[in-house]
């Protein structure tokens, strides 16, 4: 690579404003603007990574020393020749990777209650970060490289001596023109800014398993964003919320709903069919059914998270008086009441109510 003095046409004992007034010259004579041909573009970028150097005073003294640079240091810098790493500092030595790990990702996901039931398979999309199609990672655009850092030589590092009370000693430093690299990538990948990742929407199959609720997370390793310089991937998280359910309502692995009656099937008895979530159940009414009864079915609930067991169909059964009865219907019941020795209305327990006895009655069944 050649020397950044020559490049700017300056000496080596130029002064900050020549060195200024050098690049602004050969700035204009070179923009792709003005100078539209190959050579040019060639030069302006090497013209302007010369000036990048030799306009920071702590870079150009470093670039004129081959990558040393003298100087007074404090405590910090005693303690990392002693101890390694700097006070306070990460103790790395050598150039680091450009290729990091990506950052985790989190979703939202909304599931109804029946594919909470058994568990089911979704495809869900998200906006994230993956590798860069162009470039592949490497930053660089098709057919170039990153070429070593001039001011480090490739270390990534540079030296400083420090005087101190110990004496003169030397401490390592991130190199601030390759930032700690070792390289410097001329030729950036267009598509990605030389960042070797680009934003994408994809999708992705997802298993729901059975049994989750709202607040579930599944982490998916490897599933999150793909990291700058083609890094790793970090992880997906899915939360999920089950969305509510007009007929049906859970606790833990049970379902929950309640069934109307009508007031003669509740004296009588009967057999009903009804829809549930996952097909047809049969449902068995006793005779003398009351409000609030609970009647359970076994193994109609929702499959356990990592479980083949499921939970119980409960249903709280609501008897309808009817409010409207004909001169002939108020005859028959009139009749029906001769019949019996019920007790007349009188005084008794405090009751919660329908909904507050249905909840008890839920929560006492076994």
């Amino acid at each position: 690579m050649a020397d950044h003095y020559e490049t700017l046409g300056v000496s080596r004992e130029a002064t900050a404003e020549e060195i200024k007034k050098a690049y602004r010259r050969l700035a204009r004579e070179l923009h792709p603007d003005v100078n539209p041909s190959e050579d040019a573009a060639e030069r302006f970028k090497n013209v302007t990574h010369a000036y990048d150097v030799l306009s920071d005073p702590e870079q150009r003294q470093r670039y004129d020393h081959g990558g040393g640079q003298a100087g007074m240091g404090g405590f910090g810098d005693i303690f990392e020749t002693f101890f390694g790493g700097g006070f306070g500092g990460s103790g790395q030595r050598g150039p680091r990777s450009r290729a990091e790990r990506g950052d985790d990702a989190m979703i939202r996901v909304d599931v109804t209650l029946e594919e909470v039931i058994f568990g089911v398979q979704r495809d869900i999309t998200v906006n994230t970060a993956v590798l860069c199609p162009t470039c592949q990672g490497s930053c660089c655009q098709p057919g170039t490289h990153p070429v070593t850092c001039d001011v480090c030589g490739g270390q990534g590092q540079v030296q400083r001596q420090v005087r101190s009370l110990f004496g003169n000693v030397v401490t390592m430093h991130p190199c601030g023109s390759c930032h700690g690299y070792g390289t410097v990538i001329e030729h950036p990948c267009v598509e990605c800014a030389g960042k070797g990742r680009v934003r994408e929407r994809r999708t992705i199959p997802v298993d729901v398993p059975s049994g989750i609720d709202t607040g579930t997370r599944l982490q998916m390793r490897g599933g999150g964003e793909v990291g700058p310089g083609g890094g790793p991937n970090g992880d997906l998280f899915i939360e999920f919320r089950v969305l509510h359910h007009d007929v049906f309502s859970r606790d833990g692995n049970d379902l929950l709903c309640t069934m109307q009656v009508s007031m003669t099937d509740a004296i009588l008895g009967t057999e009903a069919t009804l829809q549930g979530l996952d097909g047809e159940v049969g449902v068995e009414v006793a005779q003398g059914t009351q409000s609030g009864d609970v009647i359970t079915v076994r193994g109609r609930g929702i499959q356990g998270l990592r479980s083949t067991t499921r939970g119980d169909l409960k249903i709280a059964v609501q008897v309808n008086t009817p409010t409207k009865l004909s001169k002939r219907e108020q005859d028959l019941v009139r009749q029906l009441a001769s019949l019996r020795s019920d007790e007349p209305p009188h005084l008794g327990e405090f009751q919660q109510g329908f909904f507050g006895k249905l909840r008890d009655r839920f929560f006492r069944q076994g």
